[in-house]
């Protein structure tokens, strides 16, 4: 499949989105307003419409919406969204029971219930919390209720928070273990330039990360409201696809034709296997407490050989961390080459590495000669995509 192949040209067609049982849609708050930035009911009426459409077909849908701070800017007096923080948690506060409410209203009309869930980048990061989040999704859609996800913008801050939607959703559909992410958004698809330049098109298929070279994604959406911009999706795209989840990137109004696995957007191939759920998190859902500078021997034998972090391999330690943080396993030159999850504290490691004894008890006699072990390594490499998709 090329970039130059019509969108709806048979070839395109998807048997694995067709087929997807368990699925996540994610919405944009671009694609729920009008262009005075407020949210507009049709337009989640229309999205409604089709989820439902597809929980009359016994499929598990998890929607994950933006658009609480849009919600709230008509309610607050605001002409457009606001850049301070206590703005936007205020908005927020307001316009994510609004959002919710037009949500209940709508799948109402289907006989559908749903059910509202906020999460956080600490319910995610924290391996506790991401294991209640998961038995709360799974638990919502085995009594056949549609979780509406979003950001928990009113306690979210600058420093900590997953930054957009269109990530909250990949590890959304890690987590639940979906067949499907499809990403909407007011961008027909991932394109090969700057959508508004002339000489650019749309890219049908991603394969792998080599069919992202040379491509700029850099272009926000066209309102304004949103936080995400097409980087955020590609991003978000190539995370769920390399934990084996097939990904659609495609226009709102797109919607019905892109889950019934039609030709529009653009198509991520799925990896060929899916990661171990406890690397995929590590990789994707962490965030470092400190990072392990290694020698060129240690970062050989993570890279090429899936061996444990020994302590004589370190040459640095940075920030604090205790045991069982995650932590950045970096090359001489400070690059990352993995995310590990450290036996042992930083302070005890800078001691062994001043060279004094290892103590006879306590979690560092645990764990010497070890720092991280094998089993707790994701590499930060690109996963290898599938030679040949069912695309």
């Amino acid at each position: 499949m090329t970039a130059e192949a019509a969108p709806d040209d048979p070839r395109t067609e998807r048997a694995d989105v067709a087929g997807a049982h368990r699925i996540v849609v994610k919405i944009g708050s671009s694609s729920l307003t009008s262009d005075s930035g407020r949210l507009d009911p049709a337009r989640p009426a229309a999205l409604v419409e089709v989820l439902a459409g597809l929980h009359r077909k016994g499929k598990s849908v998890v929607l994950v919406s933006s658009g609480a701070v849009a919600a709230g800017l008509a309610p607050l007096g605001l002409t457009a969204r606001p850049t301070e923080l206590s703005e936007q948690q205020a908005a927020a506060s307001v316009g994510q029971g609004l959002l919710m409410g037009t949500y209940g209203s709508e799948f109402g009309r289907y006989g559908i219930q749903v059910g509202q869930v906020l999460l956080t980048a600490g319910d995610i990061t924290r391996r506790d919390h991401y294991h209640n989040a998961r038995r709360t999704l799974k638990k919502l859609m085995l009594l056949g209720i549609v979780p509406v996800v979003n950001e928990n913008d009113v306690v979210a801050t600058h420093e900590v928070r997953f930054g957009d939607n269109d990530r909250l959703a990949a590890l959304v559909a890690e987590l639940i273990g979906a067949d499907l992410l499809v990403l909407l958004s007011d961008v027909e698809a991932l394109y090969d330039g700057d959508p508004l330049a002339p000489g650019t098109g749309p890219i049908a298929e991603i394969r792998g990360p080599a069919d992202l070279a040379g491509v700029r994604t850099g272009t926000p959406g066209r309102s304004g409201v949103g936080t995400g911009g097409m980087a955020a999706k590609v991003q978000a795209a190539m995370t769920a696809a390399s934990a084996g989840i097939p990904v659609v990137l495609a226009a709102a109004g797109q919607a019905a034709a892109a889950l019934a696995g039609a030709g529009t957007g653009t198509y991520f191939h799925a990896a060929r296997q899916r990661p171990a759920e406890q690397l995929f998190w590590l990789a994707h859902a962490t965030a470092p407490q400190g990072r392990i500078v290694l020698d060129a021997d240690a970062v050989r034998d993570v890279r090429e050989h899936g061996g444990p972090v020994v302590w004589s391999g370190v040459t640095a330690v940075e920030g604090q961390f205790t045991a069982g943080d995650p932590v950045d396993l970096a090359d001489g030159a400070g690059r990352p080459v993995a995310r590990g999850l450290a036996r042992l504290a930083s302070g005890d490691l800078i001691r062994l590495l001043a060279g004094f004894p290892v103590p006879q008890e306590g979690p560092a006699a645990v764990a010497y000669p070890e720092v991280v072990g094998a089993q707790d390594v994701a590499l930060f490499a690109p996963h290898a995509y599938a030679g040949t998709g069912t695309g």
